[in-house]
This record gives C-alpha cells, sequence and structure tokens, in this order.
C-alpha cells in the first residue's frame, strides 16, 4: 500500500512519497536513526510535487484554514490532481499522511481520500521539514527562512488581534514611573523643606503640603520682603486668610537666618522642579487612568485603576494575569512572606498588592481574610474578560463591585446578597440591550440623514416649480422653524381625524334613529357606513326574537284562560 505525506510549508504544499516501507518495517526507532542522514532519507522519501502560494496573503489564508482543520479549494485542487483516483465501491491502494488529524478527517469527508496520522508519519514530517530545502530545486539561500519568519509574524499578529489601543506594556511603564515618580517628589520636597528652613522655619509647621510648601516658598522668595501687599497671592495660593495671616505674622518674627541672593535664587529654581514634577505626576495619574478604561475597564471599576495596573505589572501582562487562578492572584505581591512562612512553616499571607484596595480596610479584622479571597475571585473574572472579550464595557466589573459591597454588608449585617448566576445574567442582558440601543442610534442616524437628503431634493424641486411661493417664503429654514412647522402640521392632521370621527358618530346616531338622510355626499361616504349597518343588522334580529317571544307568551294565557 502506497504512502503519501502532506507537508505544509511557508513558501506552500508538498507532496511526498514514501518509498520501500511495510506495515512491519514502520518502525518510529529506525526512521528516528536515519532521519539526520539525507542519503538514507532520500532513498525512502521523494517529492512527487509542488505548489507554492501565490502572495503572503495567501499563505496567511491557507495556514489560518489548515490551523481550523478545514481544507481549502487550493489544497483539494492540489491533492486531486497529484494522487491516483478514488474509485467509487473500491478501496483505494495508498494512504495520505498528515500532520493535523482534523485536516484528515475533512479531506476525507470531502474527497474520500483516506488519512492517517501516527508517530511514524510524525517522524517522516521531521526528516521531511529537515532537508526541505534540498529537495526542492531553484531554492536561494535564505528565502525559506525568511517566508517562515513572515508566515509566523502574520500569523502570530492574525491570531491575537493585535490592537494599539490595547496594549498593556504602556500602563506597566506607566504605574512604574508613578511609582518612582512619588519617591522622587517626596525625597525632593523634604530637601526644599529642609534647605528653605533655614531662612523661613516656621513655615514648615503652617504649610503641612509638599506641594503648597514650594509654591509658598517660591512665592514668598525673601522673608524680609514680605508685606501685606503680597496677602492676596498668599490666598490664593494657600486657600485659606487665616493661613496666610498667620504666614506674614510668622515672616514678621521669624528666627530663620538671612540668605545671599545666589542661595535664595537656587532655593526658588528647586521648589520650581518640584512644582513641575508633582504637576506631571497628576498628568501622568490622568493618562494611567484612560489607558486603564482602555485596557482592562472592568478590572479598574472593580479594584480601581492603580491597583489594577499594578496588578497587571506584577503579573507582567494582561494575558498573564487572566492565567492567574484567584489563590495566586489574591497573593500577587507578598511572594517573600510566603515562602518565609514556607519556610519557617507559619501563617501564610492572606493579601497582597489587593490590600491598597478600600474593600479589605473597610472589613473587620476577622473578614479580612475572607473578602481578600472573594476580592481576588472577582478580579480574577473581571481580568479574563477584559482580555478576552472584543467589546469594552465597564458592566461586569460594575456587577462584580456591587456584589464585592452586598458581600460586606452580608459579613457586617449579614444581609443575604444575591448569587453570581443571577447578577451575571444581568450583565449580559444589560450589554445585549446597549449593543441594541447603539444598532438603533447608528440606524436612526442614516435615516435621518438619508431622510434629510430626500427632503432637500423635494424643497429644491418645489423651488422651481413655485417661483413665486419662493419669494414670499425663504428656502433656508432653522432647526426651530422646522419644528414649528412640523407642530402646525400635526395639529392639522388632528383637527382632521377629530372632525371625521364626529361625523361618523353623527351617521351612526342618525342609522340608529331610523333616519334615511340619503344625500349626494352620503352616497359618496359607503365605507363608512357599513359599520352603522352592520350594527342595525345586529339589532333586528334581536328585536324579531322579543316580538316572537311576546306572541308565545299570549298564547299560552289564553290556552291556560
Amino acid at each position: 500500500m502506497a504512502l503519501y505525506v502532506l507537508f505544509e510549508a511557508a513558501s506552500g504544499y508538498s507532496l511526498f512519497e514514501a518509498h520501500g516501507l511495510d506495515e512491519i518495517g514502520q518502525n518510529t526507532q529506525a526512521v528516528r536513526s536515519s532521519i539526520e542522514d539525507l542519503n538514507r532519507f532520500g532513498k525512502v522519501v521523494k517529492l512527487v510535487a509542488f505548489s507554492p502560494f501565490a502572495s503572503a496573503i495567501d499563505a496567511l489564508n491557507q495556514v489560518n484554514s489548515i490551523s481550523e482543520g478545514l481544507m481549502t479549494d487550493e489544497l483539494r485542487n492540489f491533492l486531486e490532481l497529484n494522487l491516483p483516483k478514488v474509485k467509487e465501491g473500491k478501496k483505494p491502494k495508498f494512504s495520505l499522511g498528515v500532520a493535523e488529524p482534523k485536516l484528515g478527517s475533512h479531506v476525507f469527508e470531502v474527497t474520500k481520500i483516506p488519512c492517517q496520522h501516527n508517530d511514524f508519519i510524525v517522524e517522516l514530517l521531521r526528516g521531511i521539514r529537515l532537508h526541505f530545502d534540498r529537495f526542492i530545486k531553484d531554492l536561494k539561500p535564505g528565502d525559506l527562512e525568511k517566508a517562515q519568519l513572515g508566515l509566523g509574524h502574520s500569523y502570530s499578529r492574525a491570531k491575537v488581534k493585535f490592537n494599539v489601543n490595547r496594549v498593556d506594556n504602556m500602563v506597566i511603564q506607566a504605574i512604574f514611573l508613578l511609582d518612582t515618580l512619588d519617591k522622587d517628589i517626596n525625597s525632593f520636597s523634604m530637601r526644599v523643606r529642609e534647605w528653605f528652613s533655614w531662612h523661613f522655619p516656621e513655615l514648615v509647621k503652617i504649610v503641612s503640603d509638599n506641594y503648597l510648601y514650594a509654591k509658598v516658598a517660591k512665592f514668598v522668595e525673601d522673608k524680609a520682603t514680605l508685606s501685606e501687599d503680597k496677602l492676596p497671592g498668599l490666598i490664593e495660593i494657600v486657600g485659606d486668610e487665616d493661613k496666610a495671616k498667620e504666614i506674614l505674622e510668622a515672616a514678621k518674627a521669624s528666627m530663620g537666618q538671612d540668605l545671599s541672593p545666589i542661595d535664595l535664587i537656587n532655593v526658588q529654581q528647586f521648589a520650581q522642579r518640584v512644582m513641575d514634577l508633582s504637576e506631571y505626576r497628576k498628568r501622568l495619574y490622568d493618562y494611567l487612568v484612560t489607558k486603564m478604561n482602555d485596557i482592562a475597564p472592568n478590572l479598574a471599576s472593580l479594584i480601581g485603576e492603580v491597583v489594577g495596573a499594578r496588578l497587571i505589572s506584577h503579573a507582567g501582562s494582561l494575558t498573564n494575569l487572566a492565567k492567574c487562578p484567584s489563590s495566586t492572584l489574591q497573593i500577587l505581591g507578598a511572594e517573600k512572606a510566603l515562602f518565609r512562612a514556607l519556610k519557617t512553616r507559619g501563617n501564610t499571607p492572606k493579601y497582597g498588592l489587593i490590600f491598597h484596595s478600600s474593600f479589605i480596610g473597610r472589613a473587620s479584622a476577622r473578614n479580612k481574610g475572607r473578602i481578600a479571597r472573594y476580592l481576588a475571585n472577582k478580579c480574577s473574572i473581571a481580568s479574563r474578560i477584559d482580555c478576552f472579550a472584543e467589546r469594552n464595557t465597564t458592566i461586569f466589573g460594575e456587577k462584580l463591585r456591587e456584589q464585592v459591597e452586598e458581600r460586606l454588608d452580608f459579613y457586617d449585617k449579614g444581609i443575604a446578597p444575591r448569587k453570581n448566576i443571577d447578577v451575571m445574567k444581568a450583565a449580559i442582558e444589560s450589554t445585549t440591550q446597549d449593543n441594541d440601543e447603539e444598532m438603533e442610534v447608528d440606524k436612526t442616524v442614516n435615516g435621518s440623514s438619508v431622510k434629510k437628503s430626500k427632503k432637500k431634493k423635494s424643497k429644491s424641486e418645489a423651488t422651481e416649480d413655485d417661483d413665486a411661493m419662493d419669494e414670499d417664503k425663504p428656502v433656508t429654514l432653522n432647526g426651530d422653524a422646522l419644528e414649528e412647522l412640523k407642530s402646525e402640521k400635526k395639529k392639522k392632521k388632528e383637527k382632521r381625524k377629530l372632525e371625521q370621527e364626529q361625523e361618523q358618530e353623527q351617521h351612526a346616531a342618525e342609522n340608529m334613529n331610523g333616519e334615511n338622510g340619503s344625500n349626494a355626499e352620503q352616497d359618496g361616504k359607503k365605507k363608512k357606513k357599513k359599520k352603522s349597518k352592520d350594527v342595525e343588522s345586529e339589532d333586528l334580529p334581536a328585536a324579531g326574537e322579543s316580538t316572537k317571544k311576546k306572541k308565545k307568551k299570549k298564547s299560552r294565557s289564553e290556552d291556560d284562560e
């Protein structure tokens, strides 16, 4: 029985035939030893056909279909042209070896070509891959490597669905920079305090905030020149009139020493640097918030932007965080304490970076471990939704946050929380409603644009037909004028409907009373009188039945007499 092997290279499809191999001689160990020697392996395996891919896009499409276990039209044509034909009702005398079992089953379903996948076929494919450049003639050195590299990059990009806005590396760098800025601003502001305290030591007790202290130090410059003229400026910086007056009084009776103008200039420049750094820190925090809302909106709405970013940076990426179980996520950031506890056989830590969230701080000392475990569970769910969901929504994060709030109330007050299934169903329903609303808004926007274009056409036609009306009325109307015209039209339609209903009621009343007012106008309105005629036809048999009953009663009374 002949054996053919299908090999999917980066440059195209190739078909090989294995010669001189019986079922008894199909030993994987023997093949493994003969793979490295091309002289031995070339006697066993020979190239039958080769079909190169048309372009890089075609190669990507072919590889995507193969990875999904589907046979393309190009592969089907290639196999049918180069393999022996399978006759109906007869057993084929050959088989095709493939690397993917799903692809083999699909090939057999469509073309009835028998396929097989085992260790022997895998070893043959490994040898073909090793010596593939020797089998194909006119192949330049380096072409195969370039094709493999380009196809690998394009295939990985297509699988990952690369999105520039969802790059978590920016969040990792931003949170690292934010932490370093906090340390640097703190140390620099302490240096400003120590430096300016030689000149104005009483200011440290009055102004406690670092940023405000740097601002005041730059504004004051020399305490000797500080007078009541600078009081409005001090009030703007400090935000409190009493504090500003206190600074003025302290400057008058200050115990600090005088500084030279060069020293004061250096202090002011350093204070300006501290102010610039703190302002940049605010801008960086805003940037981090926006990036977290783009990358992990559910995690950010559940636990906060800063804590969520720290979790992502510690795990390495959002995908790594999504792969972590909730037990790992719970102690993420407390690895030293964990290994110390395992080494000394002590108590393991209950929480790591999650401790910075507000939920654990609000819980009592008894319930901190429980709420940390529950919060880690919800964080793992939120990170997986953010990582693998196609659309960015904060609905799941908000619902998970509500669940954590309910769990806190359950631990404190004993109020039973909702079930997870009900909460997730509500979240899915709200997401579907939001998607439907977005689709409706898009439809209305497109429909309104079409209607506006039609209205413009009708208006242009009307202007061409009636020039006299155009002289009296302006062509361009504002939105308010259009709304007034629409409201007037609606009022006129309502009046007409009311008049028609009143006329119908009058006609029905006349027909019930037996009045036959056959006018020329009533003949033209036959459709409106159909209902009244039906009413008459229903009333007449009822009257006939009542007369019959009266006659029967009279006859009975006469018989009794």
